[in-house]
């Protein structure tokens, strides 16, 4: 089975002085006691954390089992490499899921790490896979697309960041839809879940509450009874998740979305705990929220001050990023700073000019 050679969930714009701990207001209840492979701790009542490693910078996913009468609601997955079966497989065989075999699988969003084995799980226990329409047609059309070639538009979309005919060529040879392979076939049925559902599970109520920015339609799961968010990537302690411009849809805002999303989780209650897709549980659900907000503001204000003259988006790596971009970092870094340049643009604060297929950014005077 293929392994990615990176993560599409963090962002690169990360550093050490962005990681944030106790002492700036989030707590760590758990006392960075995490899950061995192969086991299942409690966290809330109903609720077992799992790991599920991986291969690349993010090595594991958290994935949570939510007891459901008879059944466990599975939600999140991990990819279609072995180790990930691998340790699903040995938990088969433990508590819950030896009592509680798996009902259903909801996914919070389409990334490989997060759907890649829904498919699998689905067919071995007959269960039914959730997801938000949004997400669920993102999987299914990237899955769908058999090419090895890369697409004329993908070039183009490189060539219009800035990158350099070497660039692109290393990256052509590398091929097409590396999705699917990290993906088992899915079934051709869902069922849906919208913002604002409110969902049975065994005798808890959790509420859908839908962001986007990082993906099309991000469902995380709120459970206001017992003060608990399966957040998935919309809030994650010690990273930022991605937020990218892409091919698929280059005059869109991610990062407005994204901005929108945070306003919106601000008006959950601040004291629940927070179950992200990487880390460890948390609480300081606020705190985080600002957190992720002002270092967003702060770049895009970075960015706007070196705009003194034109630039294209790989001229910006050095005000994003604290890092050298290279290899498989270079598409990820093209999203995420496009993301911001064109989030200067919605907001009137930069204009964007198309030289030779060359996009190319300047602050509004």
């Amino acid at each position: 089975m293929a392994e990615p050679a990176f993560s599409p969930d963090a962002s690169l714009s990360q550093d050490e002085s962005f990681v944030a701990t106790s002492h700036r207001g989030l707590t760590y209840p758990l006392g960075g006691r995490t899950p061995a492979v192969g086991e299942a701790i409690s966290v809330a009542r109903g609720v077992d954390w799992v790991r599920i490693p991986m291969a690349g910078p993010l090595d594991h996913i958290n994935c949570w089992l939510l007891a459901d009468g008879d059944t466990t609601t599975i939600v999140d997955t991990g990819l279609n490499v072995d180790p990930s079966v691998d340790a699903w497989r040995a938990l088969f065989d433990a508590q819950p899921l030896a009592k509680r075999p798996p009902g259903r699988v909801i996914c919070t969003h389409f990334h490989p790490d997060h759907t890649g084995l829904a498919g699998w799980l689905a067919r071995k226990f007959d269960a039914r896979i959730w997801m938000t329409r949004g997400e669920w047609l993102t999987i299914r059309v990237l899955t769908a697309d058999a090419r090895d070639a890369v697409p004329d538009e993908q070039i183009a979309f490189w060539r219009a960041a800035g990158w350099d005919g070497a660039q692109i060529a290393e990256a052509s040879g590398k091929g097409f839809g590396r999705m699917r392979r990290m993906i088992a076939p899915l079934p051709l049925g869902y069922r849906r879940i919208v913002d604002g559902d409110r969902l049975a599970i065994g005798d808890a109520t959790w509420q859908v509450v839908v962001g986007s920015g990082h993906c099309p339609e991000h469902a995380c799961l709120w459970n206001a009874a017992d003060g608990v968010l399966i957040a998935g990537d919309q809030v994650l302690p010690r990273i930022s998740s991605n937020v990218s411009l892409g091919v698929s849809e280059p005059e869109a805002d991610p990062l407005g979305e994204w901005l929108a999303s945070i306003d919106r989780l601000m008006e959950l209650p601040a004291d629940l705990l927070v179950l992200p897709a990487h880390g460890e549980p948390f609480t300081g659900l606020h705190v985080r929220l600002a957190a992720l907000r002002d270092e967003h503001l702060k770049r895009l204000d970075i960015l706007h001050a070196h705009l003194t003259e034109p630039r294209r988006a790989v001229d910006c790596f050095g005000r994003m990023f604290r890092r050298r971009i290279e290899g498989d970092m270079l598409g990820l870094a093209s999203g995420e700073t496009l993301a911001h340049l064109r989030r200067l643009e919605v907001e009137g604060r930069a204009t964007r000019d198309v030289r030779d297929g060359v996009w190319w950014f300047r602050a509004k005077t």
